[in-house]
């Protein structure tokens, strides 16, 4: 606590609280002390990244392969290192960028306390501490109004009404509320966790894994795998024990060891461990570029969500608006010469240049500043009150002025339209109509009247601390005028932000559905929703939210013919999401506000902004660190690049897990000894799988997501890995008994059968590479060559060739490689021409029954 401020507050009876009372207050838990946490902890990124279906079938494969003593052909267990690696530190990186944002200015608030008023922290206010608010600060806990000096609110934080509030005396405020203007003494009645943001924020609190397709998909094939790999690999074993002779031999000589490696070598080429990594790196690659453009992603899977975003729900405040007001312009209501707008314009300036002008008083300031306008002399003023709701001048009479008589005689109000023509003499019911016109188009409007006379209606006997808080009709107070005449209209409007419009339209264009969702009148942001284009050449539907059905579904229903919704409630947010949910949407949701947290939370994507509250920033999945709307597409289609990329990808990969089972299977059930080597796989997986497919995978593209992730990949993968294991098989049947070799008594045999079925195994992997890459004209048909190409001159380098194993057949051998290839070929057409014919086949089966 600091000592006692040195700024003169306004005298109070109360005393406030003893220094005994604060310390029993802050013993007993009553403090404004409060656990925040922004993100996720360091444990929970670390366990959700290690404990994986995936570390755990490879972790397992390593182990056994270690117990044989061959080490070298355990290496495969660095991906898990790799892998998890990448997603911890991505996840830290997006920690620690976002603890940063989350932190908060240490403020110093006001309070009333022994008679004497004392600057303390945040976390030292306590319950029934008498707490001044001044403009300019955050309400730090909520408290119930004692004595109020024109105290202005924006509470757009909590409920998303943009407009400020005027409170009077005995009502509430909540903490998250920003004083505008204004002071008022409030007895704190809810402190810390007990506050109404807080307990809105408690709401939002519980973790919530984002969803992936992609991650559902290949933890399904890892499921699928790992009820076909244990018992696979026990009779992988068995078989190649029987290849080298049977137990007895096996153990005498230690052949077992070779058998294991080669049945878990076996196994490994059927998990698409790549596809896993490469996913990783996918998501760390895209949420690496979105930071470059000051955006964060905290989840690495919620870069998929962005892919398959179909419905955008946008918090005007702060999204489509930054959150301002601008003054627009001065429409003179009758028609008028340059002399007579130039009065009002100047009497415009001085009305709003009070000593604490409210928010759209600064806004129009800044404007007619930028217009090169000044302050003008004033003799008398009134400033604006909210009970009033008007301010007027009067400027001085002619001998202490350089004006003319009749100038001195003038007095200007400036204030809200109906209020002054209610008090007028004459029918203006024209002037409301062109104030409502103006209001339906996004305006807000004030009005401008004039008076010439020579009473001083501004005159009053009170003090100038009390003028602004006098009541009309009391004699001694000022009036308005009855024979004063409208002059004008001040029209202003929230400041939308000037790249709004284009990222709307870029949204409109590929396929997402926006909808505005604010607190705000629904006229006021539906006028804007048109301003912007929300819904381009058509007329946006507007709602009133406090209408909308409670049902669920009946809700989703009305949402689909409604475009902009206002006097929405933070509830109504989040069930809005759930309605748009049962329709199978998937739904993101933009805002900043404490009230936008729950909507957030719900959503598929949450997306909040840099300046969000604490709480908000917490729950989203994705903040756009310097709150730029604009940064919304390029969110959107790096997310579609990576998911429509991962999924040409990843039928690469799976193409390798079907041939590597069906190869296994054909070895067991056959008993020959398995056609390659894992140095084979390691080689020919490398270039025509590994390298191409984090190539494709940085490709552009913006294609929308659509479910289905793993039906389409299987569909397309399995008659590229029959194919693949049909070609490897039958040539592991048949060049054996044709060429003569002993494959199971003589190595060099064994040796060209395994060269052979390399070269077959390249070839096949080609021809899935090229269909995987089509269309093959530009760029990629040189990728699919320049691989085709690296495989072929890699088994004429020496080094290459006798670390990788690779053989080159010649004579009678060549000839019978070139048959094989020829019937692989001949093969791969077959199954490209049988697949869609079994998949209509199948189809007319499931529909019958």
């Amino acid at each position: 606590m600091s000592a006692t401020t040195a700024v003169e507050m306004p005298e109070i009876g109360a005393t406030g609280l003893t220094p005994k009372e604060v310390v029993q207050r802050i013993e007993s838990g009553q403090s404004n002390a409060v656990k925040t946490s922004t993100s996720r902890s360091v444990q929970d990124i670390v366990r959700a990244n290690v404990f994986t279906l995936f570390n755990g079938i490879i972790f397992a494969a390593m182990v056994l392969v270690l117990i044989t003593g061959s080490w070298r052909d355990a290496v495969f267990g660095f991906v898990i290192i790799i892998n998890t690696g990448i997603g911890i530190v991505t996840e830290l990186r997006a920690k620690r960028t976002l603890d940063k944002l989350s932190i908060l200015v240490a403020s110093e608030f006001l309070v009333h306390r022994d008679g004497k008023d004392v600057e303390v922290s945040h976390n030292e206010i306590v319950l029934d501490d008498l707490l001044w608010i001044r403009a300019g600060e955050q309400v730090p806990a909520d408290g119930q109004i004692i004595q109020t000096w024109g105290l202005e609110l924006d509470e757009s934080m909590l409920t998303g009404e943009s407009r400020t509030v005027r409170h009077k005396v005995g009502e509430q405020v909540y903490s998250g509320a920003t004083a505008v203007s204004g002071m008022a003494l409030v007895k704190v009645n809810a402190v810390g966790s007990h506050s109404y943001a807080a307990t809105l924020t408690a709401q939002a609190k519980v973790y919530k894994k984002t969803v992936s397709d992609l991650n559902k998909g290949i933890n399904t094939i890892l499921k699928f795998m790992t009820f076909l790999v244990v018992p696979l690999c026990i009779l992988l074993i068995l078989s190649q024990i029987h290849t080298v002779g049977g137990w007895g031999t096996a153990l005498s000589t230690g052949e077992w060891r070779q058998a294991v490696v080669s049945a878990v070598a076996g196994v490994v080429g059927m998990i698409p461990e790549g596809l896993v990594l490469l996913t990783s790196l996918n998501f760390a690659v895209a949420a690496m570029r979105l930071a470059r453009h000051n955006t964060l992603v905290q989840e690495l899977e919620s870069v998929e969500t962005l892919a398959r975003v179909d419905a955008l729900n946008l918090d005007k405040t702060g999204t489509i608006t930054d959150g301002g007001i601008a003054f627009n312009r001065l429409v003179m209501l009758d028609s008028a010469n340059a002399a007579a707008e130039q009065a009002a314009t100047q009497a415009l300036y001085d009305c709003c240049n009070e000593e604490q002008p409210n928010g759209t008083g600064q806004a129009v300031l800044a404007g007619l500043k930028a217009q090169g306008h000044g302050p003008g002399q004033v003799a008398s003023r009134v400033p604006f009150s909210s009970s009033r709701k008007w301010s007027a001048v009067r400027r001085p009479d002619a001998g202490s002025s350089a004006a003319t008589g009749r100038e001195g005689n003038e007095t200007w109000y400036m204030g809200a339209p109906e209020v002054i023509v209610a008090a007028l003499d004459g029918d203006y019911s024209d002037v409301l109509r062109q104030v409502n016109d103006y209001a339906d188009d996004g305006n807000r409007v004030l009005l401008i009247a004039r008076y010439d006379g020579p009473d001083d209606p501004l005159h009053t006997g009170r003090s100038p601390q009390t003028a602004s808080s006098a009541k009309p009709g009391e004699s001694d107070g000022p009036r308005l005028e009855a024979q004063a005449r409208p002059v004008a209209l001040v029209l202003c409007s929230e400041r939308i932000r000037p790249d709004a419009a284009r990222t709307l339209a870029w949204f409109r264009e590929q396929g997402v559905r926006c909808r505005v969702i604010s607190g705000d009148n629904p006229v006021t942001v539906g006028a804007i929703a048109r301003k912007v284009r929300l819904t381009g050449d058509r007329e946006p539907v507007a709602m009133d939210a406090r209408t909308l059905p409670e049902d669920v579904d009946e809700l989703a229903r009305v949402l689909e013919n409604v475009d902009v919704l206002g006097r929405v409630l933070p509830a109504q947010k989040r069930a809005i999401v759930q309605a748009l949910h049962t329709q199978n949407h998937v739904v993101a949701m933009t805002g900043d506000g404490v009230n936008d947290a729950l909507a957030i939370k719900e959503a598929d994507l949450g997306i909040a902004m840099g300046n969000a509250a604490p709480a908000t920033k917490a729950v989203a999945q994705v903040v756009l660190v310097d709150s730029k709307f604009s940064h919304l597409p390029d969110v959107v289609a790096r997310g579609r690049q990576v998911m429509a990329n991962m999924e040409r990808v990843a039928s690469l990969f799976l193409v390798k897990t079907v041939y590597s089972a069906l190869i296994s299977l054909g070895v067991v059930l056959t008993q020959i000894p398995y056609p390659y080597l894992p140095r084979h796989i390691t080689y020919i997986g490398a270039l025509t799988i590994g390298m191409p497919a984090f190539i494709l995978a940085l490709a552009p593209n913006t294609r929308r997501y659509m479910p289905g992730f793993l039906k389409r990949v299987v569909a397309f993968a399995l008659p590229g890995g029959i194919a693949t294991a049909l070609s490897v098989l039958l040539a592991a049947w048949v060049l054996p008994p044709v060429m003569g070799w002993n494959v199971t008594g003589d190595a060099a045999d064994l040796s060209a059968l395994r060269a052979t079925s390399a070269i077959i195994l390249f070839a096949m992997g080609v021809f899935v590479l090229a269909r995987v890459a089509r269309p093959l004209n530009g760029w990629r048909g040189v990728l699919v060559a320049v691989f085709a190409a690296a495989g072929v001159i890699g088994a004429f380098v020496p080094f290459v060739a006798n670390f990788f194993a690779l053989i080159l057949p010649t004579g009678a051998t060549m000839v019978a490689t070139l048959i094989a290839l020829a019937g692989s070929a001949l093969i791969f057409a077959l199954c490209l021409w049988l697949a869609p014919l079994v998949r209509g086949l199948t189809g007319k089966l499931s529909r019958r029954h």
